[in-house]
Formats: structure tokens, sequence, C-alpha cells
């Protein structure tokens, strides 16, 4: 019972001391700033306010001299270009030598072959380049062939930034002090609730910086994405005669043998159903032996009855 009761006293006693200890340091730094910004004394123990005047001239003229710092914008930037090329295997390969050039990344490669609907051989290729090396890149990229569409999108992310970066610093201000918290803590509750949200604070963290740094990559580096497709020629050319008669010995022998392949199978078919072929044969027989049979005496019947 008396170990119950003590140990409650130990914890207040222990938050009093921590809180007279944050009181007392802000003082102490409130004094100093005061401290430091009063005049100084002259011997006879008045403030010297002859040398003010200076000082204060002196540090307008710093603060005018100062250049104002001004913020670059935090661009994401995506392009765009679509081009019309002679050979679309040549220009990818001239593609992959500027990518190495620019010290950029491919990260995508999409590639459609010529179809019966789709005549035109296409490609799509997807690129990562440094930011500062976009407007050179695209204007190698158009010498490559003719240019159909460009563009530019950019988007400012620096507000995003500057929160996520002080959301970062008074994230961590505050995990060293949890930490401290903890490593003064004395019972077992406090030390286990202190890590319960230092955890807390630590797991939020790490989810910022990840944010943050993907913005910065992203900044970083520009995204551009290539489409290339092969010129067509408005008028086809005539294939030669040797390539008409292989052409045309094909389609023929492409014919011959799905005719020869479809009678095989619809013997095999005929083979399967056979026992109900020869059921339908007897019964066809059998009908017509037993008509002439009895087609004669039909017959007879009318004449012997006129003889009589």
């Amino acid at each position: 019972m008396y170990a119950s009761t003590k140990l409650p006293r130990t914890s207040a006693l222990f938050m009093s001391a921590l809180l007279g200890g944050v009181i007392f340091t802000s003082c102490a730094s409130s004094e100093k700033m005061t401290n430091s910004a009063s005049p100084p004394m002259a011997a006879d123990g008045r403030a010297d306010t002859a040398s003010a005047p200076a000082r204060e001239n002196s540090i307008s003229q710093k603060a005018e001299a100062a250049p104002i710092a001004h913020s670059r914008p935090q661009l994401i930037k995506k392009a765009a270009i679509s081009l019309t090329v002679n050979s679309v295997d040549r220009t990818i390969d001239d593609v992959s030598q500027i990518i190495n050039k620019q010290q950029g990344d491919l990260i995508g490669l999409k590639q459609q072959q010529p179809k019966n609907d789709n005549p035109r051989y296409t490609a799509t290729i997807q690129l990562r380049i440094p930011e500062n090396l976009l407007e050179p890149t695209l204007e190698e990229l158009a010498k490559l062939g003719t240019v159909e569409s460009r563009n530019i999108t950019a988007e400012d992310v620096g507000d995003r930034l500057v929160d996520f970066q002080a959301r970062l610093t008074n994230l961590q201000k505050t995990e060293a002090n949890l930490q401290k918290i903890m490593d003064r803590a004395g019972s077992v509750r406090d030390v286990l609730s202190v890590a319960q949200e230092l955890s807390n604070v630590r797991e939020t963290i790490e989810q910022i910086n990840a944010q943050l740094k993907s913005l910065q990559n992203q900044v970083a580096y520009s995204t551009i994405t290539l489409n290339l497709a092969a010129a067509v020629s408005s008028t086809s050319p005539q294939p030669a005669f040797g390539l008409q008669v292989q052409e045309t010995w094909n389609n023929s022998t492409h014919s011959l043998s799905a005719f020869s392949v479809g009678l095989l199978k619809l013997g095999i078919w005929l083979i399967v159903y056979s026992p109900y072929l020869l059921i339908f044969a007897a019964l066809v027989y059998g009908f017509t032996r037993w008509r002439r049979t009895h087609s004669p005496r039909l017959t007879q019947t009318p004449e012997s009855t006129s003889s009589e």
C-alpha cells in the first residue's frame, strides 16, 4: 500500500522538476537576449547613446546590402514529342545514343509491328532526363525526323516541398524531446506511453521523408514521352513478277493442303459413324427388297379378276 502511494508522488515530483528546468532555461535565454539588445554602458554607468545611431546606421546598411533571396520554383516537367521517321528501328538506336549522351535513363519502350488494319510501324519510348538537359534533349530528338507535335507541361511543387520540410523538422524535434522524456521517465507506464508515441512519430517521419525524396527526384529529372511512326508512301509500289508468282504458288499450295485436310477429316467422321450408316443402309435395302417382292402380287390381282 505504501509503495502504491509513493509511485505517483515520485512521478509528480519528476514532472515538476522537468517543468521547472524548462522554465529556468527559457528565462535565462530571454535574459541573454535582453542583455545583448541593450546598449553598452559608459564608464559612469549611463548608456552609451552616442554610438547607438552609428550602430543602427551600420545595421541598416548591412540590411540594404544583403540581397533578397528568391527561392527558385520547384517544377516537375513533363514533355511529349511525336516524330515521323523513315526507319523506326534505326531511330530507336539513335535515341539510345542520345540517352547515354545526356546521362538519362530509358524507363519504357513499346513497339507495334505493322498489321493489316494498321500498316504503320510505331513505337513509344519513355525517357528520364536531368531537368537542366530537357531542352537540349528535345532539340536532339527533333533532328531524328519530322516533328508532328510537341508540348511541355510543368507543375510547381515548391509549396509542397516547403510544407514537407517544415513538418519533417518539427517531427524530428518532437522525436528528440520524446527521447529525452523517455530517458528520464521513471514508471513503466510512462515509459510505455512515451515509447508508443515515439514509434508513431518515427513512422510519420519515414512517410514524409519518402514523399519528400520522391518529389525531389521528380523535380531533378524530367520525363519525355517520344512517339515514333514510320513514314508511309502515298502510292504503294507494284510487287515484282517473281513475287506475284511465288505468292500465287503459296496460296494454291495452302488451298490444296487445306482441301486435303478437309477430306481427311470427313473420312474420319465417316469411319466413326459407320455403324449407324450400315444400319441405315440395311434398313433401306430391306425396305427395297420387301417392296420388290410384294409389288408383283399387287399387279397380278387385277389381271386375274378381269380374265375371269
